[in-house]
Protein backbone atom coordinates (compact mmCIF):
# COMPACT_ATOMS: atom_id res chain seq x y z
CA UNK A 1 0.00 0.00 0.00
CA UNK A 2 1.35 3.68 -0.97
CA UNK A 3 1.15 6.38 1.35
CA UNK A 4 -1.38 8.55 1.11
CA UNK A 5 -1.73 12.33 0.70
CA UNK A 6 -3.96 15.15 1.26
CA UNK A 7 -5.04 17.15 -1.74
CA UNK A 8 -3.53 20.12 -0.75
CA UNK A 9 -0.20 18.00 -0.32
CA UNK A 10 -0.61 16.87 -4.50
CA UNK A 11 -1.63 20.65 -5.65
CA UNK A 12 1.83 21.52 -4.48
CA UNK A 13 2.99 19.58 -7.09
CA UNK A 14 3.36 22.03 -10.05
CA UNK A 15 3.16 18.80 -13.18
CA UNK A 16 2.85 20.88 -16.35
CA UNK A 17 3.15 19.74 -20.46
CA UNK A 18 6.25 20.74 -22.26
CA UNK A 19 7.56 20.55 -26.28
CA UNK A 20 11.04 19.58 -26.45
CA UNK A 21 13.28 21.59 -28.24
CA UNK A 22 16.21 19.78 -28.64
CA UNK A 23 17.96 16.74 -27.07
CA UNK A 24 21.43 15.95 -26.98
CA UNK A 25 23.96 12.24 -25.73
CA UNK A 26 24.73 13.18 -21.93
CA UNK A 27 27.55 10.31 -22.38
CA UNK A 28 29.15 12.08 -18.72
CA UNK A 29 26.22 10.65 -16.59
CA UNK A 30 26.63 7.51 -14.81
CA UNK A 31 23.73 5.70 -16.29
CA UNK A 32 22.84 6.33 -20.15
CA UNK A 33 20.50 9.17 -20.39
CA UNK A 34 19.55 12.62 -22.93
CA UNK A 35 20.03 15.85 -22.33
CA UNK A 36 16.28 17.66 -22.95
CA UNK A 37 15.47 21.50 -23.55
CA UNK A 38 12.10 21.91 -22.88
CA UNK A 39 9.73 24.76 -23.70
CA UNK A 40 7.15 25.21 -21.12
CA UNK A 41 5.80 28.05 -23.21
CA UNK A 42 5.27 31.95 -21.93
CA UNK A 43 4.80 31.59 -18.23
CA UNK A 44 8.18 29.19 -17.67
CA UNK A 45 10.27 29.30 -20.74
CA UNK A 46 12.94 26.69 -21.37
CA UNK A 47 14.17 24.27 -18.69
CA UNK A 48 16.49 21.80 -19.53
CA UNK A 49 16.48 17.93 -17.71
CA UNK A 50 18.51 14.87 -18.27
CA UNK A 51 16.71 11.39 -18.80
CA UNK A 52 17.46 8.35 -18.77
CA UNK A 53 14.77 7.25 -21.81
CA UNK A 54 17.82 5.84 -24.15
CA UNK A 55 16.13 2.48 -24.28
CA UNK A 56 13.38 3.94 -26.24
CA UNK A 57 14.30 7.19 -27.41
CA UNK A 58 16.99 8.66 -29.26
CA UNK A 59 18.01 12.19 -29.46
CA UNK A 60 17.04 13.24 -32.85
CA UNK A 61 13.23 11.20 -31.63
CA UNK A 62 12.55 13.69 -29.21
CA UNK A 63 12.20 17.37 -30.60
CA UNK A 64 8.65 18.22 -31.22
CA UNK A 65 7.58 16.00 -28.82
CA UNK A 66 5.48 17.00 -25.71
CA UNK A 67 6.21 15.47 -22.69
CA UNK A 68 5.00 15.74 -18.67
CA UNK A 69 7.14 17.05 -16.05
CA UNK A 70 7.26 17.94 -11.94
CA UNK A 71 8.48 22.05 -12.41
CA UNK A 72 8.50 22.94 -9.07
CA UNK A 73 10.88 20.88 -8.10
CA UNK A 74 14.48 22.47 -6.80
CA UNK A 75 17.17 22.40 -9.56
CA UNK A 76 19.60 19.29 -9.18
CA UNK A 77 23.09 18.55 -10.43
CA UNK A 78 23.39 15.72 -12.43
CA UNK A 79 27.56 15.12 -13.10
CA UNK A 80 28.30 18.63 -14.99
CA UNK A 81 24.69 19.39 -16.10
CA UNK A 82 21.82 21.16 -14.14
CA UNK A 83 18.32 19.52 -14.26
CA UNK A 84 15.77 22.27 -13.29
CA UNK A 85 12.41 19.70 -14.01
CA UNK A 86 11.79 16.06 -13.50
CA UNK A 87 10.28 14.56 -17.10
CA UNK A 88 7.80 11.51 -15.91
CA UNK A 89 7.51 8.31 -17.46
CA UNK A 90 6.51 4.79 -16.32
CA UNK A 91 8.52 1.40 -16.55
CA UNK A 92 7.59 -0.93 -18.98
CA UNK A 93 8.19 -4.83 -18.34
CA UNK A 94 12.28 -4.60 -18.90
CA UNK A 95 12.55 -1.26 -16.51
CA UNK A 96 12.68 0.64 -19.37
CA UNK A 97 11.06 4.27 -19.30
CA UNK A 98 8.66 5.03 -21.67
CA UNK A 99 7.51 9.24 -21.21
CA UNK A 100 3.62 10.30 -19.99
CA UNK A 101 2.32 12.06 -22.82
CA UNK A 102 -0.73 13.89 -23.17
CA UNK A 103 -3.02 11.88 -26.17
CA UNK A 104 -4.25 15.56 -27.43
CA UNK A 105 -2.79 18.77 -28.60
CA UNK A 106 -3.02 21.32 -25.38
CA UNK A 107 -1.68 24.80 -25.20
CA UNK A 108 2.60 24.51 -23.29
CA UNK A 109 2.86 25.03 -20.15
CA UNK A 110 -0.86 23.87 -19.40
CA UNK A 111 -1.29 22.72 -15.44
CA UNK A 112 -1.81 19.10 -14.47
CA UNK A 113 -5.40 19.62 -13.12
Amino acid sequence: MTDQIGIDDFLKVDIRVGKVLRAEPFPEARKPAIKLWIDFGPELGEKKTSAQITKHYTPEDLPGRHVIAVTNFPARQIGPFMSEVLVLGLSDENGDIVLLVPDKDVPLGERMH
